[in-house]
């Protein structure tokens, strides 16, 4: 340089590669600063979260619309449920039961989060739930428990309101009876689960397999859903319960009971037994006196059973309306026994005139004249040996003796020594004043068709028109004269039997039965009134027998069903003529020279 400094232009290159393992040059690696690190950092964490959220929307999705498979299951077994039972409807097609849905209150308890506070939350909503089983109830961790059936939805709105997780409602079947207890006895009941436990309920689960679906959790078939049609008339029902309550408390008795039948079809319109229950509250069924005593209680019908003595005598063609019974000793004597007429006439009666002054004097020498085995047979024949069984599934057996001797025929033939059921009487007299068809009586619904296919024959139609004879007879000159209604020409039979109490019979303490049939020339119901122990008053004189009790509320019954089953009353007396003489030629004339004598 000129100004004499020396400047050191040496430039360093680098040394030369070697030839056997030089490559390409590679470009230097930049350092990211902390800048870049923090963003790449942040981005991967909210990428991060995003997913976490995503996948707990997706499940929270799923838990809202697809619930628990426990509580789906119960909740589709309920549903199916609810449609299980048919309506019952009466001969009118009035509903007599039907379903309504009610809510049924369950716990989850693997589900609650604090069961202390579950526990104060619902007995403050619930106070009749004890708080110490419930509180081990959710503490249990199943997975399902029911906390109370059937609750109000006054309630299902107040424990909804409380939001408690793992508290939910199931809509049940509940069984509703709207017309309380006034076809308690034929109706029966349904318990907690809605499955029958008495009466035409129980029947509708046996006939039609309802039981077996339900537990089985599986919808009934469209045949199983269809109404039942009872043969009641719920109007006729309600009347015969309103009298015989009303005559229940006037008469002072224990019990009472009514019946209409249809002797046509053997359809049951009423069926009335006191004292009753309401089905929407079956526990009161259980008390013990609650029973339905024209089926399933058991008594000696007193005079009642005469007409079936007097059938079996002109049935057998050896007595007519003309034959001659001897009354006169106004007792007669089988061994060491007595037996006397309650009102002796104490001269020869006959066959109409043993029934109007309900001799037992007259009715033991027909059933002895015509044999222990004949009468035996005859009272087989008529049902009365054996139990009945109808659609209502509680029934009791007769009681019979267990040596059946002349003893025996002499007082069953007037209605004591053999208890049965008051509806298998009902069914006997049904078919004497039906031309000789006995039919089992029914609580469904038929026509007179259906009922004739499966009726036996029983009785010649003479018999049946010389026992409406007699029964009318009765009612205008004999024992039923309380029930002979201006324009319904009535029949009936007046039945009073001592109660047997610790093996002797009891005086003072009776059981009263009262039937009438109307109209008497083509008979279409037959009305059955019982009173167990009616006490006597005043009015009846003191006396506690069928005529004064039993056959005042017939009477009453009788004035105001007729016009609703739609019997029209005939203000022109219907004559009651005698019918045609059966019987052997010598017999007859003696009957008539007899009545020519007097």
């Amino acid at each position: 340089m000129s100004d004499g400094t020396t400047v050191d232009n040496k430039v360093s290159t680098p040394a030369p590669a070697n030839p056997d393992t030089a490559g390409p040059a590679k470009a230097p690696r930049r350092r990211l600063s902390k800048l870049e690190k923090s963003a790449g950092r942040i981005v991967l964490i909210v990428v991060g979260f995003v997913c976490i959220y995503m996948a707990i929307m997706a499940r929270l999705t799923q838990f809202g619309t697809a619930p628990d498979q426990q509580y789906d299951a119960r909740r589709s077994a309920a549903d199916q449920l609810a449609a299980a039972r048919p309506d019952i409807l009466d001969r009118n097609g009035r509903i007599l039961a039907t379903d309504v849905q009610v809510p049924s209150l369950y716990a989850e308890p693997k589900k609650i989060i604090d069961v202390d506070e579950a526990t104060e939350l619902l007995t403050a909503q619930m106070p009749e739930l004890d708080a110490r089983d419930l509180r081990a109830k959710l503490a249990s961790g199943k997975g399902f428990i029911w906390l109370k059936r059937e609750i109000t939805p006054e309630q299902r709105n107040r424990i909804y309101a409380l939001g408690l997780p793992g508290i939910g409602f199931i809509n049940e079947n509940k069984r509703i009876y709207p017309n309380g207890p006034t076809v308690s006895h034929v109706l029966g009941a349904v318990n907690i689960d809605n499955q029958g436990i008495a009466g035409l309920e129980k029947y509708i689960d046996n006939k039609r397999g309802l039981s077996e679906l339900q537990a089985l959790g599986y919808a009934s078939t469209s045949d199983a859903m269809k109404p039942v049609q009872t043969s009641i008339d719920l109007r006729a029902q309600a009347v015969v319960r309103d009298e015989l309550i009303a005559g229940m408390e006037h008469f002072k008795a224990k019990a009472a009971g009514g019946v209409i039948m249809d002797v046509t079809t053997g359809e049951m319109i009423s069926l009335v037994s006191l004292p009753d229950f309401d089905p929407n509250n079956p526990a009161d069924a259980l008390d013990p006196n609650r029973i339905n005593r024209i089926n399933v209680g058991t008594y000696e019908m007193g005079s009642t059973f005469k007409a079936l003595t007097l059938a079996m005598a002109i049935e057998s063609g050896r007595f007519t309306t003309n034959s001659m019974l001897d009354a006169r000793a106004g007792s007669v004597t089988i061994g060491r026994w007595t037996i006397r007429d309650y009102h002796p006439q104490r001269r020869m009666l006959s066959l109409p005139e043993v029934f109007t002054y309900s001799s037992n004097i007259g009715v033991i020498r027909m059933a002895l004249g015509l044999g222990v085995p004949a009468h035996q047979a005859f009272l087989r024949q008529m049902g009365q040996l054996d139990r009945l069984v109808t659609e209502l599934p509680e029934n009791a057996a007769p009681i019979l003796p267990r040596r059946w001797g002349m003893l025996n025929s002499a007082t069953i033939a007037f209605g004591q020594g053999i208890t049965v059921a008051p509806l298998q009487a009902i069914m006997a007299v049904g078919a004497m004043m039906n031309g000789g068809h006995l039919m089992k009586p029914t609580f469904i619904k038929r026509n007179e068709d259906e009922a004739l296919a499966l009726s036996k024959p029983v009785l010649k139609p003479h018999t049946s028109d010389v026992m409406r004879y007699i029964m009318r007879l009765n009612a205008t000159n004999g024992s039923a004269k309380k029930v002979d209604i201006f324009g319904y020409q009535v029949g009936g039979k007046t039945g009073t039997a001592e109660k047997l109490i610790g093996g002797r019979y009891n005086k003072n303490l009776n059981f009263t039965t009262f039937m009438a049939v109307f109209p008497f020339d083509k008979p279409k119901y037959l009305i059955t009134v019982l009173y167990d122990e009616p006490k006597g008053l005043p009015e009846t004189y003191g006396y506690s027998t069928a005529a004064w009790n039993a056959g005042v509320t017939t009477g009453k019954i009788l004035e105001r069903v007729g016009p609703l089953l739609g019997v029209k009353p005939r203000f022109m007396e219907v004559p009651n003529p005698v019918p045609p003489l059966y019987a052997p030629k010598d017999q007859l004339n003696q009957s008539m020279a007899w009545l020519a004598a007097r």
